[in-house]
């Protein structure tokens, strides 16, 4: 069922990995905007969460599944943040706001693995009482 809040959560998660990081420089670099159609890994790596929150997004009826996918989208994220944090660390250059997207992803799939699991629980509670 596509009105739970999880999934309001899910489509911020998908709108904001597939729509908001073409939007948003990821870097500035020697005064020039680094967007993320220049850099393929980071494309890949954002497409791939846009489309496993899309997916985890339509498992409503599996609720274990949804939220593996979920902590599979966590890390995905996670490992854009240090390959984020290596090439600033490494290559002097200005950070842009869209480094703080996978922070905003990351955020919205945690508060969509507690509504599924708050859920999880309810059903358990009520297969409990028949």
């Amino acid at each position: 069922m596509f009105f739970r809040i999880q999934s309001i959560y899910l489509i911020l998660t998908s709108i904001t990995s597939g729509i908001f990081s073409f939007i948003f420089p990821f870097h500035t670099y020697n005064g020039v905007d680094i967007m993320l159609t220049e850099k393929y890994d980071y494309l890949f790596l954002f497409s791939s969460s846009t489309l496993i929150s899309l997916i985890s997004l339509f498992y409503y009826k599996n609720r274990k599944t949804q939220f593996i996918l979920c902590r599979i989208n966590i890390l995905l994220n996670l490992v854009l943040i240090v390959l984020f944090l290596y090439r600033s660390y490494t290559i002097y250059i200005e950070k842009g706001i869209g480094l703080i997207l996978p922070v905003i992803i990351i955020i919205f799939l945690v508060l969509a693995n507690k509504a599924i699991k708050k859920d999880e629980d309810l059903i358990k509670s009520v297969d409990r009482l028949r």
